[in-house]
């Protein structure tokens, strides 16, 4: 049996656990080396739990999160990431866009 990156509720997402990514830029990478049709599925199964994602989120205080509830919040970050790709651009990068590998984030979280 493989190990359990996420909650118990949420373990049909498991399959999407590369998404969870505690940076912006390595979730920024994530998006621009990955095909749309990659990109469209992850969005598709993680959009509609989004109610249930936060729901369950917020039984913890954001500085005191579980690992697994962690896991999880990135993975919402990586949606906030795709989705302008998916609902705009239609495709990894942006549209006529500048070069997103010159962007470099000066914080953490």
């Amino acid at each position: 049996m493989s190990e359990q990156h996420l909650p118990a509720e949420f373990t049909d997402l498991e399959p999407f656990i590369a998404w969870s990514l505690a940076a912006e830029s390595e979730r920024q990478k994530k998006r621009m080396s990955s095909t749309m049709a990659e990109i469209q599925t992850f969005y598709d199964v993680i959009l509609p739990r989004m109610d249930s994602i936060i729901s369950y989120l917020d039984q913890f205080p954001l500085d005191a999160l579980p690992p697994d509830a962690r896991r999880l919040l990135n993975l919402t970050f990586s949606l906030a990431e795709i989705s302008s790709a998916v609902e705009l651009f239609k495709q990894p990068t942006v549209a006529d866009g500048y070069d997103a590998t010159r962007f470099v984030p000066t914080h953490k979280m």
